[in-house]
């Protein structure tokens, strides 16, 4: 035993011995690093894609269910206005639900069936069934004599539809039987529309709506539409009300990263979904991108290690120390650039002098967007703080103007979260095509702005205020009508220097604004305190 240790210290030289350890830590390294960053990247695409379906997924329900929402109100305004007008003759019924048919565009067709099952009324008259009496799901439906969303069924025109209806009595109470609105799942319609854009991403990923009891809605196969879903744990979960978002293998066999959310008041549900395949996919992409980036530098250290390990190692333990900073809490500065003898120490030092300053240009870049509203590019609440911090502290003039949008939330009710963004993009560029380069112009948060206004006194800011506000007033918005802002404007310092008081009082005179009837300025002053 004794002699075979002398033997094996005899052959195995401390030089060997160096580089061997070296070259198995970077094995080692390597396979660890790959490992990491393979589970890293695995973990943040699973995530990324699980958070972005369900944001889109909880974005269409929410479209859906305001339109839902605006098609009963419509129809409930169908019945109380026959109620209001008992003595309308057949002709003038017809041309009333035609009109709301065309104007709405919510139904495929309107009718009136009343409590016997007759088809009084029907817009369009080309439906051709006005006359006839229904069975089937929609004589049920007269029969229950209650506002229902049916299920998925085919019409005796042979289309396949869901029914909305509302009851409709008469002013003595009388039953008169259903108002009903079809939507077509396979034709054109305002629901088609909103759900139909953008069906299929390129990277495989696309959403579908089942009904009641996993009836498939919509979905890019339309044949697929009025399917029962089996077999699917998501649809099982949705048919209970619930939201979420998991992995899942679909009824062909396909996994899939998929998000789901329900619309509990008309009992559907949304599931947006990616196939696992194409995050694979990037998986691979990334990490022989990730081997083809490290495999040269790797081979250079291998080859530089064998040849000169003692002569590298003082340089090596030089930029160790150095990186070790990374994990204290001191000021990292990036190091003067010295010339070493060795080309990889040269190269090493540089790339980590490049590296450095990549890593604060990162972190001033994260710090910019941290400081900026995602949707209009305007500097954000944080941004405004600093700002006015700046200004106070130089005791310089300025006005502050608060501002926001007149009867946002019918727009978004209205029209819909979508359209109310390119609302908010719109008052944007038309406010910075009145306000000056030296101006600040915030995003507060939904639709509230903050302008600040150095070197303007408060009478001085309602006049460019007032510019703002009539050409907002008389110019088309993306809804196709005008909106209106109300606005109010405090000073520094001749209100007050308190920054907090100062934002109070142009909120204050914000609220007077609205409570005098929206669509103007309003300047603070004391008398507002007793309001």
């Amino acid at each position: 035993m004794l002699v075979m240790k002398k033997l094996f210290k005899r052959k195995l030289k401390l030089t060997t011995l160096f580089i061997t350890l070296i070259i198995t830590s970077v094995l080692l390294t390597t396979v660890i690093l790959l490992f990491a960053s393979y589970q890293s990247e695995k973990r943040s695409l699973t995530d990324t894609y699980l958070f972005l379906n369900y944001s889109k997924s909880d974005k269409i329900g929410d479209s859906v269910n305001s339109l839902f929402k605006s098609m009963r109100i419509s129809i409930q305004e169908t019945t109380e206005f026959l109620q209001d007008h008992p003595d309308m003759k057949d002709e003038e019924i017809q041309e009333h639900l035609e009109l709301l048919r065309s104007n709405s565009r919510y139904f495929n067709s309107l009718a009136w069936i009343d409590e016997t099952g007759l088809v009084r009324n029907i817009a369009p008259a080309t439906v051709g069934i006005k006359g006839d009496y229904i069975t089937g799901v929609t004589k049920e439906v007269v029969n229950s004599k209650k506002p229902m969303l049916t299920s998925p069924y085919k019409a005796p025109t042979g289309r396949m539809l869901v029914l909305m209806s509302e009851p409709f009595y008469d002013n003595n109470g009388n039953y008169r039987g259903i108002i009903g609105g079809s939507i077509y799942l396979h034709e054109q319609n305002v629901l088609n529309e909103i759900l139909g854009n953008d069906i299929v991403d390129q990277n495989g990923s696309y959403y579908y709506v089942v009904g009641q009891n996993g009836v498939l809605l919509f979905h890019p196969d339309t044949k697929r539409i009025g399917e029962t879903v089996e077999d699917n744990p998501i649809i099982s979960k949705l048919v209970q009300g619930e939201s979420g978002m998991q992995r899942v293998t679909n009824t062909v066999g396909v996994q899939m990263f998929a998000a789901y959310n329900s619309i509990p008041e008309i009992g559907w549900g949304v599931v947006q979904q990616t196939p696992v395949a194409y995050v694979d996919g990037l998986l691979k992409k990334h990490i022989q991108n990730l081997l083809l980036t490290i495999l040269i530098p790797f081979l250079i250290l291998l080859i530089v290690s064998i040849g000169l390990a003692r002569g590298l190692a003082k340089p090596f333990i030089h930029l160790a120390d150095f990186v070790n900073q990374f994990g204290s809490d001191n000021e990292i500065k990036t190091p003067k650039f010295q010339s070493h003898w060795n080309r990889e120490a040269d190269l090493l030092t540089k790339s980590l002098i490049i590296a450095i300053n990549a890593v604060e240009k990162n972190n001033n870049k994260l710090v910019e967007e941290a400081m900026t509203d995602s949707l209009t590019n305007l500097p954000n609440r944080r941004k405004l703080n600093e700002v006015m911090m700046r200004l106070a502290t130089k005791k310089n003039l300025f006005s502050l103007v608060a501002l926001d949008i007149d009867h946002f939330k019918s727009v978004n009710d209205t029209y819909g979260h979508q359209m109310g963004d390119e609302v908010i993009k719109y008052l944007v560029k038309t406010i910075q095509t009145i306000v000056k380069e030296k101006d600040a112009f915030f995003r507060f948060g939904g639709e509230e702005f903050v302008l600040l206004l150095p070197d303007t006194n408060s009478e001085e800011a309602y006049i460019i205020t007032e510019k703002i506000r009539t050409k907002v007033a008389s110019s088309i918005s993306p809804v196709g009508k005008t909106i209106t802002i109300s606005l109010g404007i405090s000073e520094f310092p001749e209100h007050t220097e308190s920054l907090d008081d100062l934002f109070l009082f142009a909120d204050k005179a914000l609220y007077v604004s609205k409570s005098n009837g929206r669509n103007q300025t309003t300047i603070w002053h004391k008398e507002l305190l007793s309001n």
